[in-house]
């Protein structure tokens, strides 16, 4: 049964960092393009950052140049590191996994972060 569990979230102060990490089982990691998306109480899912199978990053502008999507295919994990956190990033945070090679689509649970003082 494929699975993706995310982790590493929590409370932080603003200005303070956190990592998530996404481990995935049973699935080709290498096959996936790999996502974070977050949800912020009474908003609509939106993308963060995505990873292609290629490496390649993308990010939405309002984390550019203050988070970080890697993978590690050798251990089928995903991270996001987040710097500079801001109250305004206080969501539940969600990793995805998506191949259009096999048309396969996988969401995690979600992990909360909440940036507070």
């Amino acid at each position: 049964q494929v699975q993706l569990v995310e982790s590493g979230g929590g409370l932080v102060q603003p200005g303070g960092s956190l990592r998530l990490s996404c481990a995935a089982s049973e699935i080709i990691f290498s096959y996936y393009d790999m996502f974070w998306y977050r949800q912020a109480p009474g908003k609509k899912r939106e993308l963060v950052a995505e990873i292609g199978r290629d490496g390649s990053e993308s990010y939405s502008d309002s984390v550019k140049g203050r988070f970080t999507i890697s993978r590690d295919n050798s251990q089928n994990t995903l991270y996001l590191q987040m710097n500079s956190l801001k109250t305004e990033d206080t969501a539940v945070y969600y990793c995805r996994a998506r191949s259009l090679l096999i048309d396969a689509d996988y969401w995690g649970q979600g992990t909360q972060v909440t940036v507070s003082s």
